[in-house]
């Protein structure tokens, strides 16, 4: 099965987390959560709890099969550190999947990953898109290649179904 590396911090949309994390598990695919720094991070909305695995420093692109990024306020926060930023460039490098939700997108924008992309986000970060060189489709989920994204937490059971269908496709 799949090893996804989820790259996640303080104030991440709780739901955008929870939900494909428990769709991934269920379906026999290992999570590992990386992070700024080691110890437990906060949801937004709820405050679920979410303990880091390993920080941003300590691992690799050949250490996953895919990247799963939520949203919420998690994104803008990692996009500051210059660790999670390299490790996301070295990451989209590999053309293995990248799943990012809500504002998940910005982390890519400062990875300079998605020009020529056809991606969706939150309406809030929709003009950032653009300037990032993508082009924004108001969908529920948007599959380019071996990016998925959504744009909020109405869209998870569609977000979760094709980030499935990816992993299924690399754990054969």
């Amino acid at each position: 099965m799949a090893r996804v590396g989820v790259l996640i911090d303080d104030m991440f949309e709780d739901s955008e987390y929870v939900k494909p994390a428990k769709a991934f598990k269920d379906a026999g695919h290992g999570l590992v959560n990386i992070g700024v720094k080691m110890g437990a991070v906060t949801g937004a909305k709820t405050g679920v709890k979410v303990e880091i695995d390993k920080t941003a420093s300590e691992v690799r692109p050949d250490d996953f099969d895919a990247i799963f990024i939520p949203g919420g306020y998690s994104p803008d926060r990692l996009r500051s550190n210059d660790e999670v930023v390299n490790f996301v460039k070295q990451f989209g490098a590999t053309d293995k999947p990248i799943f990012f939700i809500c504002h998940g997108a910005q982390l890519l924008i400062t990875a300079g990953l998605l020009k020529g992309r056809r991606v969706t986000g939150w309406k809030s970060i929709i003009q950032d898109i653009k300037n990032a060189g993508a082009e924004y489709a108001d969908q529920e989920v948007v599959v380019d290649r071996n990016f998925v994204s959504s744009r909020s937490p109405a869209d998870i059971p569609a977000f979760t179904k094709d980030s499935l269908i990816k992993l299924k496709k690399i754990s054969v």
